[in-house]
């Protein structure tokens, strides 16, 4: 064995459970595992023991979107002053010219080093190909290259200023593709799964029109689909419905993904009623982004002002998968964040108001398990066979990390530790006091 871990409390609530690991996969996990495998001399004198300590061993977090070409861009050109999604896009249309692989390069690595020690082991990345040159695609395809031992990096081709819209002579006088051919030539590259933005192309219709042809490119090329779809107050924004159409007309149940959604909390709750079903038969999940949708959204409401993230309590109840993502660190549309995604899943919880118990264990399962299924990810979890990747929280239960944005005490990719962080701690010195505090309960 190359890594054992005992006693640890699996987010389903067994407990004292040991997981053994060898050459990169869990080969057994159970009660007694540990004492079996020392009975028969299976363990090595080089073979790490952890003491999981009854403390929550989970597999590790899963962002199901996020917008790495972007990120620790903060600042690059100027700051977006009114913090609107509108400023942001204009904002980040200035800093294009000026982008260059390397730095790209590197500030994408450096997040998933953050992404790393926050037990961040799996993203689903937008990159921009709204861009003659397509810099950000082929940066972070290298990216892609160089974090794959130690994290999934999975790439949307992400038509950010409208694939219908958008005119690439007018950057580039000499470029004769269209917004389309660039994002083909982004997926002939290697990137992953077909984006798309209806709500911004330039009418209602042509948004429909988006959403037609980029399902055809993806079902010709056997990929996923992962649109951002409807961010914006405006309830007649109905573009999820005609991805759960197109997704059904071309057989691309379980393959389509509805990013934001934001519209469906502002329309009626009748059209919701008929929409929530549809979504369900065609078989597409969806994502909120609670820091953001609830940072972006009801910008131009007074009072009373629209919390803005999506209907997650009530997809749920349908049965339609529902992930969270970061979406923005220190990025042209949000100047926050750390690559903390129980951070984003408190939010979620805060937002929709999941507070009852199985609620909030609801929410962990939105960065963890729910978003594994969306990306497709394979060998993920903590059963005989799993790649051996985990993460151990300072924290008993799924409901108690949440709270206390728990610390990573242990992060395993593939057997092998990581990244660890000391147990969080505060030393008191107060007359008749305890002479340290732990905050779990």
């Amino acid at each position: 064995m190359d890594l054992l871990i005992t006693g640890a409390t699996l987010s389903d609530g067994r407990k004292d459970i040991d997981l053994a690991a060898r050459d990169g996969h869990w080969v057994a996990v159970g009660q007694g595992v540990a004492a079996r495998l020392q009975a028969e001399r299976a363990l090595r004198p080089d073979t790490q023991i952890i003491d999981a300590a009854g403390q929550l061993l989970s597999p590790p977090f899963v962002d199901a979107h996020f917008h790495m070409d972007a990120t620790l861009s903060l600042g690059l050109p100027r700051l977006n002053e009114s913090g609107t999604l509108l400023e942001g896009i204009a904002l980040w249309g200035e800093l294009k010219p000026h982008l260059t692989q390397e730095a790209l390069i590197e500030r994408a690595l450096r997040y998933c080093d953050w992404a790393v020690g926050k037990g961040l082991l799996a993203i689903r990345s937008h990159v921009d190909t709204c861009d003659p040159r397509l810099l950000a695609v082929e940066a972070l395809l290298e990216v892609k290259r160089r974090v794959a031992p130690y994290l999934d990096l999975q790439l949307v081709a992400f038509p950010q200023d409208g694939v219908l819209r958008y005119q690439p002579a007018r950057d580039r006088p000499d470029c004769r593709d269209t917004a389309f051919d660039l994002l083909k030539k982004a997926l002939d590259m290697g990137v992953d799964v077909v984006g798309g933005i209806p709500h911004f192309e330039r009418t209602m219709a042509d948004g429909a029109a988006s959403v037609r042809l980029l399902c055809e490119e993806a079902a010709r090329r056997g990929l996923r689909v992962d649109m951002h779809c409807d961010e914006t107050d405006d309830p007649m924004s109905r573009h999820i419905e005609t991805l759960a159409f197109e997704t059904q007309r071309l057989g691309l149940q379980g393959r389509v993904n509805g990013s934001h959604l934001t519209s469906m909390h502002s329309m009626d709750n009748y059209y919701v009623s008929k929409l929530l079903p549809l979504m369900l038969e065609a078989g597409v999940s969806a994502v909120a982004n609670p820091l953001i949708n609830i940072t972006i959204q009801g910008r131009h409401d007074s009072y009373p002002k629209r919390r803005g993230m999506t209907r997650v309590p009530e997809m749920l109840a349908q049965g339609i998968p529902v992930a969270f993502g970061h979406d923005c660190v220190m990025d042209p549309w949000y100047s926050l964040g750390s690559a903390d995604m129980l951070e984003v899943a408190q939010m979620g919880l805060h937002v929709a108001q999941m507070t009852g118990q199985q609620a909030m264990r609801q929410c962990f399962a939105a960065v963890t398990e729910q978003p594994a299924r969306i990306l497709g990810l394979q060998g993920y979890g903590l059963k005989v066979g799993d790649r051996a990747d985990a993460v151990l929280l300072q924290a008993r239960d799924p409901v108690e990390a949440l709270r206390l944005r728990a610390n990573r005490l242990q992060v395993v990719r593939a057997g092998r530790v990581i990244s660890h962080s000391a147990p969080a701690q505060a030393c008191l010195q107060l007359p008749g006091r305890p002479a340290s505090v732990d905050w779990r309960a």
